[in-house]
């Protein structure tokens, strides 16, 4: 049977999954539901809103949070659905669960939490990846852009750090593939990118082009690993990340996403991987701004051994282009990976979306277990029992950073440790020379320090003064500090190796806060581990 034009391009459409928003306007909606009859395009990249998206968080426009988030995409999945001449394959990167992009639902903890884990504790992951794809599957999300297989081996990456599993190849492999079979359990498909390795970079691939200066040999015994790792245990996809790496593209500095030799040649034909391959948001800056006429990065994306192309942003000229040049033999192997993909969710086959519902019980308790079995002692001095000693004298105070004094680690200390309490919440409600001050005639000091932002720029949005404060007390007083947050913020804080304790909780949820409490009340043995190296001040 001859292939005709139109049946070409209707499996040319299958490769398309541009971005959606939950917060769109009706006029947008309707836009998009006109590219998926037309085009009979093959999936959505769902996002919460366009000032939040990839690149376009730098218009700093105002994201605008609304509480019926949840709702609205599952309206809008239905909505799409209906007007879908095949089912679409939804996606979402939903890492740390589907509260990355939407408010109000279940939200997990960051990769570089689980990578405190011990690895004998890798069930929690498996859940992790579990409970996430039940969540994307009550909203009618079949496709996790997710996990990391990044090993985060450099400090400064401004863009992977806390995303990532850690700095131990072997640890971020098997925490991967957990979460991937946590999630293959429950029929989502997982995700792992940013091939060929995204962590030893010191540049954000949303804003520019990092560059790996790496050998094949070095990728391949340290980057490639959780890929590798990945692949023998048929992971449903792999997404190209927007890096260079001139050692396996002839010497130049081409994004991998456009690298014939990286996608075709290392990931198909070298490391043998059949599954779907995936680009890296297509809007982003270190390849969105390469070409001037429309369509032609979407056919370079495909050329180069993309199946998927994601967040494209010109959908008709794209598939014009790949029309205009592809061959139909390309064109089918693509195709036939979209489709089985789809085949394994089960959408070709049935009408309902959805299943099942939000269980916030659950992650509750799967959070708790996860902060039990992965907080991390870093210096110890029998801290409780210090405390309580000043506590008897009236030498006991404890400062909270960043959080008013209701917060639950306070609360759980006070049911057998009370003392004064004080807060610095901003600047603009908190002066630090008051709390100074106030804190002089006191000996020991529990400080918890709710880390403002999880990546590192401007030191984490922690103040000048409350580094000066911090490093003040720490030269002048008995104190113990428990960190909620990214631990990389460590190195930043002047003075730390003369704390009296060092504790790292790594999320500031109500779990991890009580259960902060509770370990420092009992002083029992914290099982976790750093997952990154780490030299303290």
């Amino acid at each position: 049977m001859n292939i005709t034009t139109q049946t070409l391009k209707q499996k040319v459409g299958q490769f398309f999954f541009p971005a959606v928003f939950i917060n769109d306007t009706e006029e947008n909606i309707q836009e998009t539901e006109r590219l998926i009859k037309e085009h009979n395009i093959g999936g959505l990249t769902f996002f919460h809103s366009r000032a939040s998206a990839a690149t376009n968080y730098e218009s700093k426009k105002k994201i605008v949070f609304n509480d019926d988030s949840y709702q609205k995409i599952k309206d809008l999945i239905v909505r799409y659905q209906k007007a879908a001449p095949t089912p679409l394959l939804i996606s979402i990167d939903a890492e740390w669960g589907l509260a990355m992009r939407i408010e109000k639902t279940p939200q997990y903890p960051y990769a570089i939490t689980l990578g405190a884990l011990p690895e004998n504790k890798s069930a929690l992951v498996y859940e992790v990846g579990k409970q996430i794809g039940l969540d994307l599957k009550a909203a009618g999300i079949q496709y996790n852009l997710s996990p990391l297989a990044d090993i985060n081996n450099n400090p400064n990456n401004p863009v992977i750090g806390y995303r990532s599993f850690g700095e131990n190849k072997e640890k971020v492999a098997d925490f991967a593939v957990e979460y991937l079979k946590g999630m293959s359990d429950v029929g989502v498909l997982g995700c792992l990118k940013h091939f060929p390795g995204h962590g030893n970079t010191n540049v954000d691939s949303h804003l520019g082009l990092p560059v790996l200066n790496e050998t094949l040999e070095e990728l391949m015994a340290n980057e490639l690993y959780p890929f590798i790792k990945g692949i023998e245990n048929n992971v449903d996809s792999i997404m190209i990340g927007h890096l260079a790496v001139p050692s396996l593209n002839d010497g130049k500095n081409t994004s991998a996403t456009l690298s014939k030799p990286i996608i075709e040649t290392l990931l198909r034909e070298q490391l043998g991987y059949d599954g779907l391959v995936i680009s890296d948001a297509l809007n982003m800056h270190s390849v969105s701004k390469l070409y001037e006429t429309k369509g032609e990065l979407e056919w370079e994306a495909f050329n180069a051994g993309n199946d998927v192309l994601c967040f494209a942003e010109n959908v008709p000229e794209g598939i014009q282009a790949i029309l205009k040049n592809a061959s139909p033999k390309r064109i089918d192997e693509s195709f036939n990976r979209i489709m089985k993909a789809k085949e394994k969710v089960g959408i070709l086959s049935e009408n309902n979306f959805t299943s099942g519902a939000l269980d916030f019980e659950k992650t509750s308790a799967l959070n708790l277990e996860i902060a039990q079995n992965s907080i991390t002692k870093i210096i110890d001095n029998s801290n409780t029992e210090l405390a309580f000693e000043s506590q008897k004298d009236n030498k006991l105070a404890k400062l909270s950073l960043y959080k008013d004094i209701e917060n639950t680690f306070f609360k759980t200390l006070n049911s057998e440790l009370t003392s004064p309490e004080f807060a610095f919440e901003n600047l603009e409600v908190s002066d630090v020379s008051t709390i100074k001050k106030d804190l002089e005639n006191f000996e020991t000091i529990i400080i918890s320090l709710f880390v403002p932002k999880a990546k590192p720029m401007n030191n984490f949005e922690i103040n000048d003064e409350i580094l000066e404060l911090l490093s003040h007390l720490l030269q002048t007083k008995k104190c113990i500090l428990y960190v909620f947050g990214n631990p990389y913020v460590l190195p930043i804080i002047p003075n730390l190796t003369k704390a009296s304790g060092l504790i790292q909780v790594y999320q500031d949820f109500e779990e991890f806060q009580k259960n902060a409490g509770i370990q420092f009340l009992k002083n029992s043995n914290c099982i976790g581990s750093l997952p990154v190296n780490i030299e303290l001040q």
